[in-house]
């Protein structure tokens, strides 16, 4: 696959601290969808710990990265997801500010924005990125996402199928 073509779809989080798990849940999904709906051939579905370097690993040379990751945000609101973009000329320029009295973060110490400014610096940066940020509820030790987050799983999966097809078309027209 061509690296224009060149899909990844990447779940970040710790399945073993519940909301943190979204992005593993969301990939997990997708592949029990592919038995009836396959992804484009070639696309990688993958997992990672939110490492910047295993990140930047698993979207080198990709021409659409889908990362799904928990968030934590400042009033929290479990549940609400946020569309990040970079390079997306489907999107235009990447989302504006966030409202105001609202931040949000990686779940994890270090995370996408380190991966995404070491890729830059690197020069290995996916032609486009987008990231689903999924604000949580539960990070404690334990499995299963809260009900907020689970009730966003199929919403998502459905966002990144579309995100996968936009790309698709648009690069056939290209």
């Amino acid at each position: 696959m061509t690296g224009a073509l060149r899909i990844v779809i990447i779940g970040v989080g710790n399945e073993f601290r519940h909301d943190d798990g979204v992005g593993r849940a969301v990939t997990a999904r997708l592949e029990e969808r592919t038995a009836v709906r396959p992804l484009p051939p070639g696309t990688v579905l993958a997992t990672c710990d939110g490492d910047p370097a295993r990140l930047l690993a698993l979207w080198e040379n990709a021409g659409l990265a889908v990362v799904v990751d928990a968030a934590h945000a400042e009033p929290p609101h479990p549940g609400r997801v946020h569309r990040l973009t970079l390079g997306d000329p489907l999107d235009g320029p990447p989302d504006g500010p966030r409202p105001e009295g609202t931040a949000t973060a990686s779940s994890h110490a270090l995370g996408l924005g380190e991966a995404v400014e070491l890729s830059r610096v690197l020069g290995r940066l996916p032609r486009r990125l987008v990231v689903y940020a999924v604000e949580g509820a539960d990070r404690s030790l334990g499995r299963g996402l809260s009900a907020p987050v689970a009730a966003r799983v199929d919403a998502l999966v459905r966002a990144v199928e579309e995100d996968v097809v936009r790309h698709v078309a648009y690069e056939e027209r290209s």
